[in-house]
């Protein structure tokens, strides 16, 4: 039986990435999102006809069940790994971000990994030890990122997750990882940060003379992750960079951070 790998924000970028690769190992990849035309697209790019993609959304728990329940049954009854990838970005100051923007990252980012470990568990348990929940955090997790209060909380969040559930769940012999990729080439890198906001990701990264790391990386950083030990794997320049400074020059850090007030930090 093939070992099976569901994975959220399957539709384009950092997920299609990982599908990609799993797919490239021999692995039967289930995908989930809200996107159902560009989880066609993924499907159609993986090709080997070992796929399934379920539309839903993330901040619905109950839906979470259906996902994984519908995905189990096409791939035969084992799930290997869950991917928590969905994520959307949101940057500016604080107070030019709305209060819808707020709880939309807050529900995304945070609550859907939360209903997504919960829902996981069940199925990783059957097929422990070995099984492995991944979730796609941040540089913005390793440091508190300038213009980016909301979605750095969130992903020191899924850090805190990752980090909480790798001892809660080692009774049971599943893996708990994290990648925490920098800025990625993804079509996210082209949206604005927020709505009030005329001025693209891409931009703001440029502008600060900050390294766009190819999204082949991030799928190749997830399979090593899932067949590793590390914690939390970085993935590019600048969440090395910034695992580096926040460790062993955190005064420079600061310094950096409120340089770059405006810059989002990663994924």
């Amino acid at each position: 039986m093939k070992k099976a790998i569901f994975i959220t924000g399957g539709a384009s970028g950092i997920g299609r990435a990982i599908a990609q690769r799993f797919a490239e190992g021999g692995w039967f990849v289930g995908l989930g999102d809200v996107d159902a035309d560009g989880m066609g697209k993924t499907e159609h790019l993986i090709g080997n006809g070992f796929t399934f993609a379920h539309t839903f959304d993330v901040r619905d728990r109950a839906a979470w069940d259906e996902a994984l329940d519908a995905f189990s049954m096409a791939c035969g009854g084992r799930i290997d790994v869950v991917a928590n990838n969905a994520g959307i970005p949101l940057g500016g100051s604080l107070d030019h971000t709305s209060v819808e923007e707020i709880e939309r990252c807050l529900d995304i980012n945070l609550k859907g990994v939360l209903f997504g470990a919960q829902a996981a568990l069940p199925y990783l348990k059957k097929s422990a030890p070995g099984s492995c929940l991944l979730n796609t955090a941040s540089a913005a997790g390793i440091y508190g990122t300038a213009g980016a209060s909301v979605y750095s909380a969130t992903k020191f969040g899924v850090r805190a997750i990752t980090e909480s559930l790798d001892g809660e769940w080692a009774e049971h012999g599943i893996k708990v990882r994290s990648i925490m990729p920098g800025f990625i080439e993804t079509p996210l890198i082209d949206k604005v940060p927020n709505s009030q906001s005329n001025e693209a990701i891409r931009d703001r990264v440029l502008a600060a003379g900050l390294e766009i790391t190819p999204v082949a990386d991030v799928g190749e950083a997830a399979w090593n992750a899932v067949h590793g030990d590390k914690l939390h794997t970085l993935v590019g320049k600048t969440a090395k960079r910034a695992a580096f400074a926040a460790r062993w020059l955190p005064g420079q850090m600061r310094k950096q951070v409120r340089r770059g007030a405006g810059t989002m930090g990663g994924r």
